[in-house]
This record gives structure tokens, C-alpha cells and sequence, in this order.
């Protein structure tokens, strides 16, 4: 049953522990805490679907033998072949006896075979569509932390230790933070591996970019020199994320250009477009990523959808977009209520005003 007005005040602290999270980016956390919250963040979610795959087995499944270099152990697990890498990732995360640091930038890795160059999987792609060798009997991937993936042959692991010291690294993040686009390409044709984290403020060089302006061509090297477009800040932040957070709508189309996937999710499992809902503005962020088929209806914690977001925030124009792709108005949060009872719980008359515009014409139109 929905809560009424007087329980604003229950939504609002819900609300301001969501903040909290969602401005941890210039907090200072322990590692533990934070690899402790990602952990039961995944296992949390992926319980729920666990057990309704039980019940429901996947009609394509397949067993895959999957090794964990760094914890130093080989396991074989069944995966659904039509559900995205970010399952499967949550899957083997669920059984792992150890605990890995930044786990989320761990990710299955397809070693090289008949010639072909090894390659991370891109989570938000079906495992369907990574073939296994067809002359070994059980798949083999490793699941590994996410790095420059190098195809030349004469670059020695002696020349990457003395290119990748902490005075290098950061000389390349200022490099980008003045767009010496010149000297990044010679850093990365040099062998420099660009996923990693400034050690003072969390980013990725990837990150960085996508929060200034004219850094298209920058993107564009960085990707091309390895970068992977799914690798997270230290605060679970893919670049996506970033984007569409400094509505910066050309680094956006860049990294979509790119074949980055709108529906990457973040260390509570949100979306872009979730974080349009919420952040607002030019709602021109938010368009692109629907545009792009990305999937409507990210749940929170708390229950809390796309659309209770730009209902909470007044984002009249970001509601319109969510409602012409699809977003369902009955949805309920954690606490029963829809996005018409955050509308009233906020007051925010402009959304109820544009609502009911909405179907007033729809009626209208009906001859209701």
C-alpha cells in the first residue's frame, strides 16, 4: 500500500542515504569497506535471480571451466548463454572464497587460440556471442583484472615496468587534462597500459577525458591504445557514467560510436541512464542513451527506478523521454509508492501538471 505525505519523511532519509552514495566520489573510504559493500551489493542481487534460474533452468546453457589466476584456482561453472557477461561475472563473484581488491574491474578473458588475439568480453554483450573453440570439449575463460591487452610481440615485461611508474602515470593524467594529444599517443605507442587509477582522485585516464571539453580525438587514442570502455573509477564509475553526469553529450556519442553499451552498470548496479534521471539538465544525455536502446527500469536498493528519479527532481523533460520509451508509471519503489506519489511527496507541480496535460489529451484523443 503507498505511503502517505506524512511519510515524506521516511523517503527523505532513504533519499539522503542514496546521495551519500552517489556523492562518495570526494570521500575518502577505507578499501575494505568499500571492496565489503561491492561484494554484498552483487551477492544481494544476484540471489534473487539465482533462484528463479533454479526454477526456471535457461534452455541454453553451457559449462564453462573458469581460472582465477590471481587467487590461483580453476573451478567449472554453468552460465546462460542468452544473459549478458555482467551475469556470468556476478555468478563466479558469489562463489569466490577470497576476497580480490577493485573487483570490479575484473572481467572474463578469452585466452588467444587458432591464431586469434586473447580479449576481455564486454559485460553488457551476450556470452552467445564470444564462440569457444570448437576442439576443446569445456571452454576454458579467466576471470583477471582488466588490462591493455598487447598484440606486438617484441615489447618486454622490463620496458612496461620502467613505463609504468607512478611519475609517468602521472605525467600521462595531466598530459590529458591538457589535451596533448600528441604526447599521449606516444606514451601508449611507448606500450603504456591506460587502465589504471590516479592514486590522489580515483579516475581512469578514460574518465578524465570524458569530463572536458573537445576530447573526442583523446577518447579515441585512449580506447585505441587499450582502454576499456567498462573499466571503473575507484568509485565503481565507468567513463559512460561520467559522461552523462557532466552531460557532456560529445564524449558521450563518442564512447557509444565506440560501441560502448548504455546499460554498463556501476558499483550499485545503476545505469547511465539512471544517473541522467537523477543529475538532470541538458536532458539531450538522456535522449542519446535511450536512443541507443538502452534498457528503462534500473532498480536501486530502495526500489527506486529512472523514472522516480526525474519525478523526485522535477526533470519534466527527462520523464517525457523515460514515458515515450516505455518507462511504466504503476512501478512501485521499496515503500509502495509510484512516481505520481514522489511527484506528490516532493511537490513538484510541474511533472503533476505535465501529467496530467498528458492524458487529459490522451483522453481526449480516446473520446473518453
Amino acid at each position: 500500500m503507498p505511503l502517505s505525505p506524512t511519510a515524506r519523511k521516511h523517503e527523505e532519509q532513504q533519499q539522503q542515504q542514496q546521495n551519500t552514495c552517489n556523492c562518495s566520489e570526494g570521500e575518502e573510504e577505507e578499501s575494505f569497506s568499500r571492496e565489503d559493500t561491492v561484494y554484498h551489493t552483487i551477492r544481494t542481487s544476484t540471489a534473487a535471480k539465482t533462484g528463479h534460474q533454479m526454477d526456471n533452468p535457461a534452455p541454453s546453457t553451457v559449462v564453462i571451466r573458469i581460472g582465477v589466476p590471481d587467487l590461483e584456482q580453476t573451478k567449472c561453472m554453468r552460465f546462460n548463454l542468452d544473459a549478458p557477461v555482467w551475469v556470468s561475472k556476478q555468478r563466479i563473484l558469489c562463489t569466490l572464497n577470497q576476497t580480490l581488491k577493485d573487483v570490479l574491474n575484473y572481467g572474463l578473458f578469452q585466452p588467444a587460440y587458432n591464431g586469434r588475439v586473447g580479449k576481455f568480453l564486454d559485460e553488457e554483450r551476450l556470452l552467445r556471442e564470444y564462440p569457444a573453440p570448437s576442439d576443446t570439449p569445456i571452454p576454458y575463460l579467466e576471470f583477471r583484472y582488466k588490462k591493455r591487452v598487447y598484440t606486438q610481440s617484441h615489447i618486454e615485461e622490463k620496458q612496461l615496468a620502467k613505463l609504468h611508474t607512478k611519475a609517468n602515470l602521472k605525467k600521462f593524467m595531466e598530459y590529458i587534462q591538457y589535451r596533448h594529444a600528441e604526447k599521449i599517443s606516444k606514451m601508449l605507442d611507448k606500450g603504456l597500459d591506460p587502465n589504471f587509477h590516479d592514486p590522489d582522485t580515483g579516475e581512469c585516464p578514460l574518465t578524465l577525458a570524458v569530463q572536458l571539453e573537445n576530447t573526442s580525438e583523446i577518447i579515441k587514442l585512449l580506447r585505441n591504445g587499450g582502454a576499456h570502455l567498462d573499466f571503473r573509477t575507484r568509485d565503481g564509475l565507468t567513463a559512460l557514467h561520467k559522461a552523462v553526469r557532466c552531460r557532456n553529450h560529445t564524449a558521450l556519442i563518442t564512447l557509444l560510436d565506440l560501441g560502448a553499451s548504455p546499460d554498463y552498470k556501476d558499483s550499485r548496479g545503476l545505469t547511465p541512464l539512471y544517473h541522467s534521471s537523477m543529475v538532470g539538465g541538458d536532458p539531450y544525455c538522456c535522449e542519446l542513451i535511450l536512443h541507443d536502446h538502452a534498457t528503462v527500469g534500473c532498480m536501486d536498493e530502495n526500489g527506486w527506478q529512472e523514472i522516480h528519479q526525474a519525478c523526485r527532481y522535477g526533470h519534466v523533460q527527462h520523464l517525457e523521454h523515460l514515458l515515450f520509451y516505455g518507462a511504466d508509471m504503476s512501478s512501485q519503489n521499496a515503500s509502495g509508492n509510484t512516481a505520481l506519489h514522489i511527484c506528490a511527496l516532493y511537490n513538484q507541480e510541474a511533472i503533476i501538471f505535465y501529467l496530467q496535460d498528458k492524458y487529459l489529451a490522451f483522453a481526449v484523443a480516446r473520446g473518453i
